[in-house]
């Protein structure tokens, strides 16, 4: 089975080629710019149909939160009508599309944990783009799988691990906004979920619960409790270290809203598919452990 990943440089992509590496059945392909480029339409039905899919996971986004304030045409045209265009070319060759979104097209204002069903209210330019995008996937390939994560972390590119390992080198203590809450969510983890996934869509009679869904790390915390188990980890395998300060949202704005609380269940994951990714702690300590042997904190 050939998976086509669109965004080859993004965590998920090189997640996923890395989990797929060697396993009998399954070859990953990988695709980007200049030959597929989300914001030039005439690029993208010809990449994905040169690739041969048998399964689409349309991976690629805008993802800069802040930048798409002063950007929402750009946000659009990426996450929304790319996204669209990726799930469309995925139909007109008649196979699947797995499509990835984020909790961000929440407001954050729930208690507990918010469910496929609870109205989406996005408090960002980034969030409205990706929401829009799950529209325009649905609407065009009837043969989807939506799945919205959260704070996604890997040994690859930048992210909220990376950046705090770094900065644990240079300074004694890390101011860390602790009133918002999420799931801490490993790229590789959903690299295998989304291997999962593949296997039950080449089944002669895959029965595949194509839908919307949640797919994140089990258990949430707020992000200055991240950050002290990413560096409690960090230490115990010779790697740096810092103390950690708790500073609200307010004391720390940002040009976009950020929901207070993102955290997400993912019980409907769990029964459509019969997983559930691991408790974020454990994820957490194998992407650091990797990190910190490889001295990888600066490299994507």
């Amino acid at each position: 089975m050939r998976l086509v990943v669109t965004g080859c440089m993004g965590q998920l992509a090189l997640s996923l080629a890395e989990q797929a590496f060697g396993l009998p059945g399954i070859e990953v392909v990988s695709i980007g710019r200049p030959h597929l480029d989300l914001t030039r339409p005439g690029t993208i039905f010809p990449a994905i149909e040169r690739s041969r899919p048998d399964l689409v996971v349309s991976a690629a986004a805008y993802t800069a939160v802040d930048a798409a304030e002063d950007d929402p045409g750009l946000a659009f045209a990426i996450n929304a009508a790319g996204a669209g265009a990726v799930a469309g070319a995925a139909a007109r060759l008649g196979v699947p599309v797995i499509h990835i979104s984020t909790d961000y097209v929440f407001d954050g204002a729930r208690k507990g944990s918010y469910v496929e069903s609870d109205a989406p209210a996005p408090l960002s330019v980034y969030g409205a783009s990706k929401l829009a995008g799950e529209v325009a996937v649905a609407a065009a390939n009837p043969r989807h799988v939506i799945l919205r994560t959260s704070w996604v972390y890997s040994p690859f590119g930048t992210n909220f691990v990376k950046t705090i390992l770094r900065l644990a080198e240079d300074c004694d203590e890390i101011a860390v906004v602790s009133d918002q809450y999420g799931n801490p969510t490993s790229a590789l983890d959903i690299a295998e979920a989304l291997l999962d996934i593949a296997e039950l869509f080449a089944q002669p009679r895959p029965g595949a619960a194509f839908g919307l869904y949640h797919l994140a790390g089990t258990g949430a915390v707020n992000r200055g409790d991240f950050a002290r188990h990413v560096l409690a980890v960090s230490r115990v395998y010779g790697g740096s270290w810092a103390d950690i300060r708790n500073v609200t949202t307010a004391e720390f704005p940002a040009k976009a809203r950020r929901p207070a609380n993102a955290s997400l269940s993912t019980d409907s994951f769990t029964n459509a598919f019969g997983r559930a990714l691991p408790a974020w702690q454990q994820s957490v300590e194998v992407s650091v452990r990797r990190l910190v042997r490889e001295k990888r904190i600066n490299a994507r």
